[in-house]
């Protein structure tokens, strides 16, 4: 065994077992232990390149959503040619990545010679990335996410990183790959860098946010990403908390701030209350569409929803929970509501999350109005109102047996424009106290 102090963690990696990495992290609640695991096994019966395509989209699309994993999709060029457009694409928000997956499909050569190859390979894989963002942005292409379904991507719609994800069976240590500059971030990985980030993180817009985040540092060599990803975790838990103005949802609205990063894996408390947002993102993903929404409305409530911090999410998860058990407990003719809201840092986005006793026209009425209420006053209160949207959920506990709950969703954008007497109705139905009538609403 070996160890390596590297600022406040120490990494201890097995000489026998170059895939087994363990790191001992020093916090304020004493040493914790981060066994990073090999990288998924390839699948079967498959050739090693394309295996190790499809076990990196594996990863992402398990624990991220198989909804921001779009595979390769041939795009026209002149004539007859067609020109393939990366390996994989990740995409949440306004942020994307081009990520080229290379093998080492024979037995390794001398270090020398293998450092050389990784090199090779590198520069290749940037180069073809650096490709796939030029073609994007000079003509949207129909991709195809990890549910088959199709989305036109437009690359001046993103900021993008390009990956270069490599799978080798002993990557010379210390070996730091580099490329010429391609206009663009860029990152190399290997397969099990890659797998600990989404095990880790549980969320396709917190691994986007690293990448861009790592590639703006020096490079490191590969296989040392967990590394790198404690040393910015350790770094978040002591950073002050941001500033944010709780005045944009009005009276009673209190800071939150979880650092970016996690030290312990998301969900490793061992209870439900995660597993309950990721059932969530389910339920929005597999819902049947309502007419006129599309496959692209349905992609952007998905990555509204993975806006939410990964070190909120299991609070936010029990919290479901509670509602869910609490609503129910009403006198015959009284409905509850009970919601939590959120406003994103960057003052654009709103999070409304809640539960009600019973889900029927009127109750689907009124969370809409809810809703909007909540979007207009915020957008009143802020200079982003044209650019500020509200995802609101809803769940209703069910008794059939069938499922535990139903979700509904309603998403905003914009200046709403509501005439007097609607908001005044919604005013009147909402910003109110339990005595008022026969709805008790809590937030």
């Amino acid at each position: 065994m070996t160890r390596q102090p590297s600022s406040a963690l120490w990494r201890f990696v097995d000489e026998d077992d170059s895939t087994a990495l363990t790191l001992i992290v020093d916090t304020p609640a004493g040493p914790y232990t981060r066994r990073v695991p090999p990288a998924l096994p390839l699948p079967s019966n498959v050739e090693h390149g394309p295996a190790a395509e499809e076990a990196a989209h594996r990863a992402a699309a398990t624990w991220g959503m198989p909804d921001f994993v779009f595979q390769q999709a041939a795009h026209a060029t002149k004539g007859s040619g067609r020109r393939e457009l990366g390996d994989r694409l990740l995409l949440a928000g306004r942020r994307g990545a081009v990520v080229q997956v290379k093998a080492r499909t024979i037995a390794p050569k001398p270090d020398a010679q293998e450092a050389g190859w990784i090199q090779k390979v590198a520069a290749k894989a940037m180069s073809q990335a650096k490709g796939t963002v030029r073609q994007l942005r000079m003509l949207p292409a129909d991709m195809v996410n990890g549910r088959g379904r199709t989305l036109s991507v437009d690359g001046n719609a993103h900021e993008w990183v390009a990956v270069f994800l490599l799978d080798h069976p002993g990557v010379p240590e210390g070996t730091i790959a580099t490329w010429q500059p391609i206009g663009t971030p860029a990152i190399a990985l290997t397969r099990r860098d890659w797998d600990f980030l989404f095990d880790q993180l549980r969320s396709t817009t917190a691994v986007l946010d690293y990448l861009f985040r790592a590639a703006a540092e020096p490079p490191i060599p590969l296989g040392e990403e967990p590394v790198r990803y404690y040393e910015f975790a350790a770094a978040d838990a002591a950073a002050p908390p941001l500033q944010v103005d709780t005045g944009l949802v009005g009276p009673g609205g209190v800071p939150f701030s979880t650092p970016l990063l996690p030290q312990a894996p998301a969900g490793a408390d061992g209870t439900n209350a995660h597993l309950m947002i990721r059932i969530m993102f389910e339920d929005i993903a597999l819902s049947t569409l309502a007419d006129p929404l599309t496959e692209a409305h349905r992609f952007t409530m998905l990555c509204d929803l993975d806006l939410l911090p990964v070190g909120a999410r299991a609070e936010w998860g029990q919290l479901l929970l509670d509602m869910l058990n609490d609503v129910p407990d009403v006198p015959e003719g009284y409905t509850k509501w009970r919601f939590r809201r959120m406003v994103h840092e960057d003052g654009t986005r709103q999070l409304i999350v809640g539960a009600t006793t019973d889900f029927d026209t009127a109750a689907r009425t009124a969370f809409a109005a809810f809703v909007q209420l909540r979007h207009h006053e915020v957008t009143s209160r802020t200079a982003h109102a044209e650019e500020f949207s509200t995802l609101g959920i809803l769940l209703t506990p069910r008794h059939d047996g069938l499922r535990p709950w139903d979700t509904n969703t309603i998403r905003v954008h914009g200046h709403l424009d509501l005439p007097d007497d609607q908001l005044r109705l919604y005013q009147e139905a909402w910003n109110r106290t339990p005595e008022d009538g026969s709805a008790t609403a809590v937030e």
